[in-house]
């Protein structure tokens, strides 16, 4: 449960060389050899990495040995489970495209516990709010200048980030990004009150609404290609409804950038008010294939969330019910053996897909997708593969094999 990024520029590198092309977003064709995949078939994962970095460039550091036992043991689950489509939440932005170039080649690539090295030919690292100073005292500690009183919460611009990897082409010239969209212009938003007044919505002054932006990281959608189909991942990290107080700002800001999704999903006319960072208004066509994924920060009956924030899209008629309903739901066979942080424990402890006992990472695709198989990459204690897990993340990698029409 942390924090994503910065504003961005969007760099394409070809094989040996660079050719930049300053638009919003980073997509990153690195050239390697896509793996073959059964036909209409894809696995598709989201994985909260926890490789935020405390300092600007400090992951890119990092990322430069080939011998750290946290990204060793990521790289490790990610050969494990081979998705043709991951999102890493927490992943710290760097407009140059080193950072995740090194990820590939001294970790992805490279055998980690023996497994078949994976990569990934197309990448976007999201620009991000976090970290971006906002000049107001948002969080009221008497500062300007804390991690609280940026944009979306983040020490320093880039912490805390997204990147999507790849192995299907990108369709870059239409991804959508809704970074600067005003949480104001939200219809009906449920903008925080102050405990100590007697009006609504007066947590924050006139001028600070007009800069405070809804997503506290970004709202993507990037349409792939995938075997002749065009599918939408919808990808965001909304800020964890905790960490606040009786105002609850940040659980009313989850509750509505998960809103911002289910809005989107409801269509070009019902989300007429929805404008993109290019000027486009309106949401996703009703006959489009989509995936939302990432860490939402929201569990269906357990935890802190507003008012039950996560069912805005579990149970929306365009995402597919099994992902809350039946047994397709992702589930791991550790999670069992957890011991919840906040007890009492309501939910299935074989669904959650964090350490602390709550189900906050999410794949739901469109009811239109055939959902094959899916799961939670968190091992038995028993198993060997267990040891991967502590020296990795406090989230686990939630996965979904689809079958396209």
């Amino acid at each position: 449960m942390r924090w994503a990024g910065f504003l961005g520029c969007l760099l394409l590198i070809a094989s040996y060389g660079f050719q930049r092309s300053f638009q919003i977003g980073l997509q990153v064709p690195l050239h390697f050899d896509s793996e073959e995949k059964s036909e209409k078939v894809l696995r598709i994962a989201t994985f909260n990495v926890a490789l935020s970095a405390q300092q600007p460039n400090g992951l890119k550091h990092r990322l430069r040995s080939t011998s750290d036992l946290q990204l060793q043991n990521i790289a490790a689950i990610l050969q494990k489970i081979r998705p043709s489509i991951v999102l890493l939440n927490e992943f710290d932005f760097d407009e140059s495209g080193e950072s995740v170039g090194l990820l590939q080649s001294n970790y992805l690539q490279r055998p980690q516990h023996e497994l078949k090295p994976i990569s990934y030919p197309y990448v976007y690292v999201a620009p991000s709010n976090t970290g971006i100073p906002s000049g107001f005292d948002l969080d009221r500690d008497g500062k300007l200048d804390s991690p609280g009183d940026a944009l979306g919460f983040g020490n320093f611009p880039g912490q805390y980030a997204f990147v999507l990897l790849s192995q299907f082409e990108l369709e870059r010239e239409k991804i959508r990004t809704f970074q600067k969209f005003l949480w104001r212009d939200l219809p009906g938003a449920l903008l925080p009150d102050h405990p100590d007044r007697l009006g609504q919505g007066d947590w924050y002054s006139k001028d600070e609404l007009a800069i405070l932006r809804l997503s506290s990281k970004n709202h993507v959608d990037i349409p792939v290609s995938v075997h002749g189909h065009r599918l939408h991942l919808l990808l965001s990290h909304p800020t964890p409804p905790v960490f606040d107080g009786p105002e609850n700002r940040n659980g009313r800001r989850n509750h509505d950038e998960i809103r911002l999704w289910s809005d989107y999903l409801s269509g070009e006319e019902h989300a007429n008010y929805l404008i993109d960072d290019a000027g486009k208004s309106g949401g996703l066509h009703p006959e489009d294939l989509f995936v939302v994924l990432g860490d939402l920060n929201a569990d269906p009956v357990d935890g802190d969330s507003y008012n039950q924030a996560i069912h805005q899209l579990l149970e929306h008629v365009r995402v597919h019910p099994a992902v809350w309903l039946d047994d397709r739901v992702p589930h791991s066979e550790g999670g069992k053996f957890q011991k919840p942080r906040n007890p009492p424990h309501k939910g299935n402890p074989a669904e959650d897909t964090a350490a602390w006992g709550l189900r906050v990472d999410y794949v739901l695709p469109a009811r239109e997708l055939e959902i094959l198989r899916s799961g939670v990459f968190w091992p038995n204690p028993n198993e060997t593969e267990a040891t991967w897990l502590k020296p990795s993340s406090d989230h686990r990698l939630v996965w979904v094999d689809l079958k396209l029409p």
